[in-house]
């Protein structure tokens, strides 16, 4: 076969590029494996010659699990879901105001607290300003888990763009047969074939979202609060609806499992590329070492675009699509005070709610336990005005009241109905969009649009 002459490689520079070969790009390498299950069709498109296949074997051999695979790729037997960053966050701590639950989340509930923490539009409340604390209403209804599990996926498009990598991996390739060197050419499409089978291969799992879908009957509303340190989240929703959000998790669905036997056949061949290219690609001719360097180096680009497009926030928007995209409301209060009032004024305005469900001083105890006098009586004055039925609720205290304490438990008393009053001034501002946000609990009401759901094994 005729090849056409190369005037570089007449030279003796040597590029010595078995540095580079499996070492380079691996922490954006594995960046990009990670998005594999996030977007539709991702999983054909791996097709390049990628750099870091050293570290991707180390990372994701440890799926493998047997005797023989423990010793090649030493580490913990963590689940797919954990090895692909899907799982594994500890969210915030779940109380149920109507039900009584009280527990801690998961990898879902983080992933709600960090939707309320990106929100810009907020709505301020005036006060007395300490450390300002924030609450988030969101309000859950009946999405697609009721019908799969199978969670939504991301649109093709961002994926798309390997056509770049795959097209300058084979073009380099071409152009190194083209050339003569058969040893650069062999190295380049051992890459691409390790690259896009360990693609294929990880990418055909199935992405799930598993939840408790048929609570018992008659269990009460699920409206509860996921307590921060200073912010809070609250929920509102029916017991299944909340599930996914407090007991959900993301499950990859893997052929082979609990060994995952061609996992490790993957890695096992990433390994070998790894090996073969730092030994062999310093024997290549400069003009073959170059094409090599220009085909990782593409693919590292693409790689490190993949992991700019930060994963959590993929996973914010699949778990919203599943969640069929619950609106947000976000309030900023000046002082905690304000902000457990505020609180209780927000989750005793729900819907289909037996009166004697709901107990405010629990709510009050809850954010601010601090046990003195001055506090005691805050908590039961403010919930007595939160108890009763009239329309105006009036968070003073008479001269009679007032009369047994201090100077200073006086002014720490005052200060404290203040910021009720604040408050519930704020409420009363925004009463209308928070019942206007508020989810209505018949389920029967509620059509999930087939438009989100997108199947991922393509």
């Amino acid at each position: 076969m005729p090849t056409f002459n190369v005037p570089i490689n007449q030279s003796n520079v040597n590029l010595d590029t078995s540095g580079v070969a499996g070492f380079f790009g691996g922490d954006e390498a594995i960046s990009a494996m990670a998005t594999v299950h996030l977007y539709r069709g991702r999983r054909w498109l791996g097709w390049y010659n990628s750099p870091g296949s050293y570290t991707v074997a180390k990372k994701f051999g440890q799926l493998a699990n047997s005797r023989f695979w423990d010793g090649l790729f030493p580490g913990p037997n963590l689940t797919p879901a954990e090895v692909f960053g899907l799982d594994g966050k500890p969210g915030p701590h779940y109380w149920g105001v109507f039900s009584g639950t009280d527990m801690p989340t998961g990898h879902l509930a983080y992933l709600v607290v960090q939707k309320a923490k990106e929100m810009e539009e907020v709505v301020e409340v005036g006060g007395r300003e300490t450390i300002p604390q924030s609450v988030t209403i969101i309000d859950v209804k009946d999405g697609m888990l009721k019908y799969s599990n199978q969670a939504p996926v991301m649109s093709i498009h961002h994926a798309l763009l390997a056509t770049i990598p795959i097209t300058i991996s084979l073009a380099t390739c071409a152009l190194c047969a083209a050339s003569g060197d058969w040893l650069a050419f062999a190295l380049i499409l051992l890459g691409v074939i390790s690259s896009g089978t360990s693609c294929f291969v990880i990418g055909s799992a199935q992405l799930e979202l598993v939840s408790v879908k048929e609570p018992s009957p008659g269990t009460p509303p699920a409206d509860g609060i996921l307590l921060m340190r200073s912010d809070v989240v609250i929920v509102r929703g029916a017991e299944k609806d909340i599930n996914p959000i407090t007991k959900g998790k993301f499950v990859l669905r893997m052929d082979g499992g609990p060994e995952y036997r061609g996992i490790g056949l993957c890695s096992l061949l990433l390994l070998a590329q790894f090996l073969l290219q730092l030994l062999s690609i310093p024997q290549a001719t400069t003009f073959g070492q170059i094409m090599f360097i220009s085909s990782l180096a593409v693919s590292w680009a693409y790689n490190s675009f993949l992991s700019s497009l930060e994963q959590e926030k993929i996973q914010v928007d699949v778990l919203w699509k599943a969640l069929d995209n619950p609106r947000l409301l976000k309030f900023v209060l000046k002082n905690r005070a304000a902000q457990a009032v505020f609180v209780c004024l927000v989750l005793g305005n729900g819907v289909q709610r037996p009166p004697d469900d709901f107990k405010p001083k629990k709510v009050l105890q809850r954010f601010i336990s601090n046990d003195t006098r001055v506090w005691n009586v805050w908590r039961d004055k403010v919930a007595e005005q939160l108890e009763n039925n009239k329309e105006e609720k009036s968070f003073n205290l008479s001269s009679r009241d007032l009369r047994e304490f201090r100077d200073h438990e006086r002014a720490l008393l005052e200060s404290l109905f203040q910021a009720a009053r604040d408050a519930y001034g704020g409420y009363q501002e925004q009463v209308h969009r928070i019942r206007d946000n508020n989810h209505i609990y018949d389920s029967e009401k509620q059509v999930p649009r087939p438009d989100y759901f997108v199947q991922n094994h393509v």
